[in-house]
């Protein structure tokens, strides 16, 4: 009888991810574009929506129609593509390294981003024959190796690096590696940057999205709905791994390709978003904690629960960045951080007494 209940159960969820995943973000996205230091009723949105995309005529304030069409929409659409895109890196690399602490930020993927692309910015390395998002690119593969390297040394000399040791080495291996980029990028910025350069600069790389546009958005949306039909295409692959790499290799998964295409896909979103708002830090780390909580572990449930977690959790933040202050537009690190670390600490109490 129970298993009788279980297959309806299922599809009856499964019909109201589907039915529910749209509305929330839509919702998500009108309120971005709503709420602001000069609020915007929602009809008004609308109508500029359907000039743009539809070719009607409503008469709207032309104003009103550029701050929603060149400014705060493009930049709800940026945001949720980063939220979803930083929210499933950490949701494979904590099921990649079966560490629970594992996200871009902490991994040094972020760290890395970031040099990369202050290298091409601002020190002009490649001498234009790389962009932002490659150099971007380029110093996340180069900072997780490095990390990955070490946490390997580290492991080799503790009996094969099981248990919580390895745990704790790849976790350290990450900060070290997160220390080092974050001190690289300083150095470029205080050799090659201008007074004016470094103080754009250090406000971006705390996550900014003032200066997001239309550009942005045809690099964004591609980047997140590659990494989501990643992890979707692996969803099993991943399942298997939270077991360890020996039962993923039981289950006939080809562990190392399966693996590093995995993380070579996190490093490719991860870094096309740090270049476009910068580093962002703790959505990695939470929202997937939070949505196992909310969906459980199976990642055929996760892995969607999480995308729109990440999209509605960063647009709210960047709600916040705009009308915290009067006046001043904060970086939206700065709310990540404050919003995700009392709620990290939350989760771990949680685990601690579950």
């Amino acid at each position: 009888m129970s298993i009788a209940l279980t297959r309806p159960t299922a599809s009856r969820l499964g019909l109201r991810w589907l039915w529910v995943t749209p509305l929330v973000l839509v919702t998500a996205l009108i309120a971005g574009t709503a709420i602001g230091e000069t609020p915007i009723p929602v009809d008004t949105i609308v109508k500029v929506l359907a000039n743009q995309l539809l070719g009607a005529d409503y008469a709207v304030d032309r104003i009103d129609a550029g701050i929603i069409w060149n400014y705060r929409l493009s930049r709800a659409v940026v945001a949720a593509c980063c939220g979803t895109s930083l929210a499933l890196a950490g949701v494979v690399l904590q099921a990649l390294l079966r560490n629970p602490l594992a996200d871009p930020y902490l991994m040094g993927i972020s760290a890395g981003a970031s040099t990369g692309a202050v290298a091409v910015a601002v020190a002009g390395l490649g001498a234009g024959a790389l962009s932002l998002s490659l150099g971007a690119f380029v110093g996340a593969l180069l900072s997780f190796g490095i990390v990955v390297m070490l946490a390997h040394a580290a492991n080799s000399g503790v009996g094969g690096g099981r248990g919580v040791q390895a745990a704790g080495a790849i976790i350290l291996a990450g900060i070290a590696g997160s220390q080092l980029f974050n001190a690289l990028t300083a150095f470029i910025i205080t050799k090659s940057a201008s007074a004016e350069q470094a103080r754009g600069i250090m406000f971006w790389l705390m996550g900014n999205l003032s200066g997001v546009r239309w550009a942005d958005v045809t690099l964004a949306v591609p980047a997140a709905l590659f990494g989501l039909l990643v992890c979707l295409w692996h969803r099993r692959s991943l399942d298997a791994f939270t077991f360890g790499a020996d039962s993923a290799a039981s289950m006939g998964i080809a562990v190392r390709p399966v693996r590093g295409m995995l993380i070579i896909a996190m490093a490719l979103v991860t870094a096309v978003m740090v270049s476009i708002v910068g580093a962002i830090g703790f959505v990695g780390l939470v929202i997937p904690h939070a949505m196992r909580f909310i969906v459980g572990s199976r990642h055929t449930r996760l892995v969607p629960a999480t995308a729109l977690a990440g999209a509605v959790f960063l647009i709210g933040s960047d709600i916040l960045s705009r009308v915290l202050v009067s006046g001043q537009v904060l970086p939206i690190g700065v709310i990540t951080s404050l919003i995700g670390a009392p709620a990290f600490a939350l989760i771990l109490v949680r685990g601690k007494r579950s």
